[in-house]
């Protein structure tokens, strides 16, 4: 009896030290954040993110602002799944889906219930300055001009036209996201793996070799062709106003916002418009995410009313479409909507079934 009564109370000592955890907070630092919502991660979601919070603090003057931070994708997922706490980030902004091995990283940090939330799609708009280089582009286009190997091969390319003799000779200059970014890797997935299985050798290689795969399809030139410019889109756009002949990659909310300054090269002949990314039509269509852990939900003050923001904020002629989100089929809203309702959690199933 007496080890059952200590077994009770190491782990009623221990419950109350994970709330402590979670709860202890002051003015300063980790705590004063840990009392509003604190949300990293994308560049291409941080924009949404941040309208949203805008209408959050409207919504609910009482409480502190959410804090939005854009650290990239990749970087946002790590900080999301270090654990939990108030130095912690209660949730994480995603322009691709979290893979299996960050799903069982936050779980080994204790970050074991998780709701993931589909809040739009964007898409990988490829750009160049008003008025400067035209491309018609295809994934096998973008492919061979940057790849570090293209089919495993060495790179050769020095101008569009060495990739594609319809293409201009002008030099292979693009500027894009960096290795940490949610559209680097739905760039890879998207457009260089699907260029790269247009060669049979290659889509018979991921069958036997998905490493080698992975390596020869997806890693990207580092000859000085392609330039990572960090989680800024904006500067991209900079970048192509000051280069004609610049080729830029970002998400199609940065394009929309800057038509006036830069023009939007189709691929497969389809240009990238809000109506061909909500039909798929678009072949760089993507979807965004939000991921919270549901442990905060209790203890960090309006994190579930910073959720009920975003389905509100979500639909077609909702706030976020006016700055550039593509708003989800209704059948997709509707079931996301249901996951805040029901604070339905993330499994690792549901991402292998993807």
């Amino acid at each position: 009896m007496s080890h059952r009564i200590t077994a009770v109370l190491k782990t009623t000592a221990a419950l109350a030290l994970a709330a402590t955890t979670l709860t202890a907070c002051d003015d300063t630092g980790g705590g004063s954040a840990a009392q509003s919502v604190h949300a990293v991660g994308s560049s291409t979601v941080y924009p949404f993110a941040k309208l949203v919070a805008e209408n959050f603090s409207r919504s609910y003057p009482d409480m502190r602002s959410p804090l939005i931070e854009s650290t990239g994708t990749g970087n946002g997922i790590q900080l999301f799944c270090s654990g939990l706490g108030p130095n912690t980030p209660d949730m994480a902004n995603a322009s691709r889906r979290m893979k299996v091995s960050e799903f069982e990283t936050c779980a080994s940090n204790k970050v074991d219930e998780i709701i993931e939330l589909q809040v739009g799609l964007d898409g990988i708009a490829f750009a160049s300055a008003k008025g400067g280089i035209m491309l018609n582009l295809s994934p096998e286009t973008v492919y061979k001009a940057l790849a570090a190997k293209p089919f495993g091969k060495p790179q050769t390319a020095k101008t569009w036209k060495d990739v594609d003799p319809a293409l201009p000779a002008d030099p292979i200059l693009v500027y894009g996201p960096p290795s940490t970014s949610g559209t680097r890797d739905a760039l890879k997935e998207l457009i260089l793996e699907v260029g790269c299985k247009t060669d049979p050798a290659m889509k018979a290689l991921k069958e036997s070799d998905e490493d080698q795969f992975k390596q020869i399809c997806t890693e990207v030139r580092d000859d000085g062709a392609y330039v990572d410019q960090g989680e800024q889109d904006n500067l991209i756009v900079r970048k192509l106003e000051g280069n004609p002949k610049v080729v830029g990659i970002f998400g199609y909310s940065y394009l929309e916002e800057n038509l006036g300054k830069v023009q939007d090269l189709p691929m497969n002949g389809v240009p990238a418009t809000y109506e061909n990314i909500a039909s798929f039509k678009y072949p760089g269509a993507r979807p965004l995410y939000v991921y919270v852990k549901k442990a905060h939900m209790r203890a960090i003050p309006g994190l579930e009313d910073f959720m009920k923001e975003w389905v509100k904020s979500w639909g077609k002629d909702g706030p976020l479409a006016r700055i550039g989100m593509v708003a989800m089929p209704a059948e997709a809203a509707a079931a996301n909507a249901a996951k805040v309702q029901n604070m339905t959690v993330l499994t690792k199933a549901d991402l292998e079934a993807k």
